[in-house]
């Protein structure tokens, strides 16, 4: 990035406020997936993002792809049920980490082979690669397992410079896809840095690999209204990282929420980062803390709050999602980790603040709690979702197993939610595709 762009980048940290008076509105799911549970008996599964791909042939037949960390992926018809699980890499050697899958997204009709494929992407925390598995409609049709890794095997770490450095875990975190015309494009960040790379997709003898076209660095460090410098509240050592990450498809301008901080509007023009601008920012922003070497862990001053931060976002600022309407209208949804909320903002102009809601507990499903990952989609998805469908991560699926925590997915209908504000959201199944990538 030029030094241009980033004395403009300094410039771009305004103050973002604008919180309704009331509080958030409250919103049930339809459907939630089998729980899974982070300990040796449930294969340490641990549910954390979500995506969605749209059947050309019979949308209610659609499928939803999570990630479970250490424990792979599911995929799931739309009635939750589980219909394929793919496990994570083992790890290479005695000594090295095992995959990790964080974050999953969707690309269509990528030429692979000779052939246009679609793809779900996967962010390898574990071994800081960008996995590939190509979605086959057939078999989905037919009820079989539908998605089939094609990673190219030579395929280089995002992040690290040795296989070494990988294992010390400063490695492919977040990741949102994306095309333009035939190309195709992941952005991943860095796991504790602050640090974001656009990758191409390109084709190794039928099999999908990549390389970088762009990076960028974040701030870590902001100075205050007052001032003063101020870094958020970290370990020693690490950088305020980004996780939830979102591409407005049709505008090509990327959503990515840097946990500890507030969320970031960037454009991406000719495969380049353009200068970010802040959009909001978490109301923890700019509070004093200390670590506490003995417990090792942050402590957050909340007394001496300078009253410095945004008002519609509690840390951490998670899960990034775009729902896409008419001439540019539509949403930019974020999860509101620390109050279990989601902020929902414009997506034209200035991207202002529309309100907040809550996914709480109903006959059906129990409410979402500590949510990360989330993805919206504004096309009819059958019978079950003909209005679109929200599927967010609950990070305390209910009932509990005795001790053990579980987390899975909610599925929420998109008019459920559209309904619930006072002045109700935009419904719009038809004017964007989510399978049209020109």
């Amino acid at each position: 990035m030029s030094a241009s762009a980033l004395t403009a980048l300094a410039a771009s940290l305004v103050m973002v406020t604008g919180a309704s008076a009331t509080g958030p509105v409250s919103v049930n799911a339809r459907v939630e997936t089998p729980a899974v549970h982070d300990d040796e008996a449930g294969g340490n599964a641990d549910a954390d993002d979500p995506t969605v791909w749209v059947d050309p042939a019979n949308p209610g037949r659609s499928i939803v792809i999570g990630t479970l960390k250490e424990a792979g992926l599911d995929v799931y018809g739309l009635d939750g049920r589980r219909l394929q699980h793919i496990a994570a890499p083992a790890a290479p050697g005695e000594d090295a980490s095992p995959g990790r899958f964080n974050n999953v997204d969707i690309v269509y009709g990528f030429e692979l082979g000779g052939k246009k494929r679609d793809l779900a992407l996967v962010s390898d925390r574990g071994r800081d690669r960008i996995r590939a598995f190509v979605i086959d409609p057939a078999a989905v049709a037919a009820g079989r397992a539908p998605l089939r890794d094609v990673t190219a095997p030579g395929v280089k770490p995002v992040f690290a410079t040795s296989e070494s450095e990988v294992d010390d875990q400063r490695t492919s975190y977040g990741l949102a896809a994306f095309s333009d015309d035939d190309d195709a494009y992941v952005v991943v960040s860095q796991r504790e840095e602050s640090r974001l790379r656009l990758l191409e997709l390109e084709d190794v003898g039928g099999r999908v690999g990549y390389r970088t076209e762009d990076t960028l660095d974040l701030p870590g460090t902001f100075t205050l209204p007052d001032g003063t410098d101020w870094a958020p509240c970290a370990d020693p050592g690490e950088r305020p990282q980004v996780e939830g990450m979102a591409v407005d498809q049709e505008e090509h301008v990327l959503y990515a929420a840097q946990e500890a901080v507030g969320l970031w509007r960037i454009e991406l023009d000719d495969e380049e980062f353009e200068t970010p601008e802040m959009m909001d920012r978490v109301r923890e922003y700019g509070t004093p803390w200390t670590y506490d070497t003995a417990e090792e862990e942050c402590v957050i001053d909340t007394a001496d709050d300078p009253g410095f931060g945004g008002e519609n976002l509690s840390a951490d600022a998670e899960g990034v999602t775009v729902y896409h309407a008419a001439d540019g209208a539509g949403y930019v949804l974020a999860s509101s980790q620390g109050d279990n909320a989601f902020a929902v903002y414009e997506r034209e102009g200035g991207n202002d603040y529309v309100g907040s809601f809550t996914v709480a507990d109903s006959a059906a499903t129990d409410g979402v709690q500590h949510s990360d990952g989330s993805t919206v989609v504004n096309v009819p998805l059958g019978s079950g979702f003909p209005k679109g469908l929200l599927i967010t991560h609950d990070g305390e699926a209910t009932p509990a197993d005795g001790d053990r925590e579980g987390t899975n997915f909610k599925f929420t209908a998109w008019d459920a939610v559209a309904g619930a504000f006072p002045e109700p959201l935009t419904v719009d199944t038809k004017s964007f595709d989510p399978r049209v990538t020109d």
